[in-house]
């Protein structure tokens, strides 16, 4: 089973790939399509992730879409399984296990995810359905004031580390996703500070709770500015300081790390996991988990017209083969120019 954890973490985070999340809410991809004056049906929205699957560049580019669960128990509008697309494209189905962030108890405006009980039992039955890797994500509120608490910190690696060691026994690849937020005007050495303390809390309880690095991926936040600070970090301070933090936090035993995008914008998040990638040797496959800044493109060229599919195909395949050039820090804002001329 080890083995088998090992060649799926592994494989998620292999260079020129990444993992394209897929797994919006049923209330958060209403939103989006709000955005774009679609009505948010089952139809519409296995229309959207249908087109996502069948784009060329997902065979070069994407190692595994993380699904909602009513998509892994979708067809496409010809009868095909969903799943079967996605392992078709040479991509790694898997699962949004966790049931969201609520408030926390006894800690005024912090939170923690909840779903541990009877995760054991949809974790079978996900695998049954084709799933190989779950996630389960935290919400970190930090502020310059105090928050998070430790207290707050502890209750979500714990809960990530319970998941963790579930996955595992059923033979699926924990994502731990511990999120510090974006949201305020906390500083770059604020975030720097909490994302080391966040992932200590993290790897400690994985340790207590016996899971195997081996077979685990690790998806956090960059460090960076909050988004209202006045001083926003370049590319090259967010990659010294994220590449600082997790030499210092993250064992090297852990195989792919995949970042989430956090309200960065498309070329942010690029510019920023090319420039890691670029100018550092690390222990760990430095990769990306995009759901916004792989889906903001295409679902607006998309707009739910049969006659955009084309071009919404092109906008997410441009996406993916820039993620894809910035894992082997390759890319560079040229290409982005070219590709809008």
């Amino acid at each position: 089973m080890l083995d088998s954890l090992y060649d799926v973490a592994l494989a998620m985070g292999a260079p020129g790939r990444g993992i394209l999340a897929a797994d919006e809410s049923t209330g958060t991809i209403k939103k989006r399509f709000d955005s774009i004056q679609v009505n948010s049906t089952e139809d519409s929205r296995r229309d959207y992730r249908e087109m996502l699957f069948r784009t060329p560049e997902m065979k070069d580019h994407i190692s595994g879409v993380i699904l909602f669960d009513e998509t892994l128990r979708q067809k496409a509008a010809d009868g095909t399984p969903l799943v079967d697309l996605i392992t078709a494209a040479g991509s790694i189905p898997g699962i949004k296990v966790d049931k969201g962030a609520h408030a926390l108890a006894g800690a005024e405006g912090e939170t923690v995810t909840e779903g541990l009980d009877g995760l054991r039992a949809r974790l079978e039955e996900y695998y049954s359905l084709g799933a190989r890797f779950a996630k389960w994500r935290a919400v970190i509120n930090i502020d310059d004031h105090g928050t998070p608490s430790q207290y707050a910190i502890k209750a979500n690696t714990h809960a990530l580390a319970r998941y963790a060691a579930l996955c595992q026994a059923c033979n699926i690849v924990p994502i731990v996703e511990p999120e510090i937020l974006m949201d305020g005007g906390h500083s770059i050495e604020r975030c720097e500070e909490v994302t080391e303390r966040v992932l200590k809390s993290l790897f400690a309880d994985l340790n207590m709770q016996r899971v195997v690095l081996e077979g685990t991926v690790l998806k956090p936040n960059m460090v960076v500015s909050g988004m209202l600070n006045e001083r926003q970090a370049d590319a090259e301070e967010v990659a010294e300081r994220t590449v600082r933090t997790f030499r210092r936090a993250v064992p090297a035993a852990v195989p792919s790390i995949v970042f989430l995008s956090g309200g960065q914008s498309d070329i942010d998040a690029t510019a920023h996991l090319n420039a890691m990638n670029a100018a550092y040797d690390m222990p760990w496959q430095l990769s990306f988990s995009y759901g916004r800044a792989l889906q903001a493109a295409p679902l607006k060229a998309w707009g739910g017209k049969a006659e955009n599919v084309d071009a919404a195909k092109a906008a997410f395949g441009h996406r993916a083969r820039m993620n894809g050039l910035a894992t082997l820090g390759e890319w560079n804002p040229d290409l982005e120019a070219k590709a809008a001329e």
